[in-house]
């Protein structure tokens, strides 16, 4: 049976709490991947909840990390768009705390900690690339419509990066993205390279942002569901992790 169980949890840069939640099989007490989920610009949801119970049910134990903290959550876009904006802006500490859930993930009891991975939606595509960038024992990375900037330091800061991925990586695109333009991924891919690291990219025509949130229904600004998008991608990240893993 799937279990998903909400958890707070810190973090070992500051004395700030998180909640997300954990999703397992429970009849099985064998080690398992773990796979790290990182929401969208909105916070923590019920989205991220969904996409972890169904890694469960593929025999993956997932966590649904919370990046912002305890009760911060996007209510609306404007609201949404404050939230990721500070970590668009100090992208060491994005990088920090996606290691800090990245390390509670490796130390949960059901989880063989040497295959691991992240997913990530959005915003969310931005955090798990950026754990791959930093040099993370992360075996994979998938990003559905992410953003593909990469990070710079601030003053005064240092972000931990390699100059060589050891992660592969997937990335499942809208072609059609206005956050992510075609000019954006073929950057994205050039960073990769650069970098030594196995990456694909799976672009699909005719096709937005937030392609995999049936809720998104804004075709003018670009973001709207595509089932058939939907449903491709995850069939192409679930035979990313039986290959990698």
């Amino acid at each position: 049976m799937i279990k998903t169980e909400q958890i707070t949890y810190g973090d070992v840069n500051s004395e700030l709490k998180f909640q997300g939640t954990i999703s397992f099989d429970d009849e099985s007490t064998s080690h398992r991947p773990g796979i790290l989920v990182c929401h969208a610009y909105g916070g923590h949801s019920e989205f991220d909840i969904q996409k972890s119970e169904k890694l469960a049910e593929l025999g993956y134990f997932a966590f649904a990390m919370d990046l912002y903290g305890a009760g911060r959550r996007g209510s609306n876009p404007q609201e949404s768009m404050a939230l990721m904006n500070e970590f668009n802006s100090d992208r060491v500490l994005l990088q920090e705390r996606m290691i800090n859930a990245f390390n509670l993930l490796k130390s949960f009891d059901r989880v063989d900690e040497n295959k691991t991975g992240a997913i990530g939606f959005c915003f969310g595509g931005k955090c798990a690339l950026d754990l791959a960038r930093a040099g993370e024992d992360v075996k994979g990375v998938v990003s559905f419509h992410g953003l593909y900037d990469a990070p710079t330091t601030n003053p005064g800061k240092t972000l931990k990066s390699t100059t060589k991925i050891s992660s592969s990586i997937l990335i499942l695109h809208g072609y059609e993205d206005p956050m992510a333009t075609p000019k954006n991924m073929i950057d994205l891919a050039e960073e990769l390279k650069s970098k030594s690291a196995n990456w694909q990219i799976h672009a699909y025509s005719n096709v937005g942002h937030a392609f995999t949130n049936p809720n998104a229904d804004d075709r003018n600004s670009g973001l709207f569901y595509d089932q058939a998008a939907d449903e491709h991608s995850w069939q192409e990240m679930k035979n990313f992790f039986d290959l990698i893993f």
